[in-house]
């Protein structure tokens, strides 16, 4: 029996799914000459959106944080630069 897949972590537009169910299967047909149905690659596409996503999204997650940690501190720094003594 087929394991059943976690809700995917995001959700295309019909027409980006299908956009990219039709890029897989060139990429499968040119890379691998393998012709797959887009059944067949929409099953990979929905592992994809489940199991490999989540780690990208929590790197961005992480990558953003970072950024914007670093930001503030520059900012924070900036105002403390503006302050007049009395």
């Amino acid at each position: 029996m087929a394991k059943k897949l976690k809700p995917p972590i995001l959700n295309l537009a019909p027409e980006q799914e299908r956009a990219a169910i039709d890029k897989i299967k060139r990429f499968m047909e040119d890379r691998f000459e393998l012709k797959l149905g887009s059944f067949e690659v929409a099953e990979i596409l929905e592992l994809f959106t489940t199991e490999v996503a989540p780690h990208y999204y929590n790197r961005a997650v992480f990558d953003t944080q970072t950024l914007l940690k670093e930001r503030f501190e520059s900012i924070e720094s900036d105002l403390w630069s503006l302050e007049k003594s009395s």
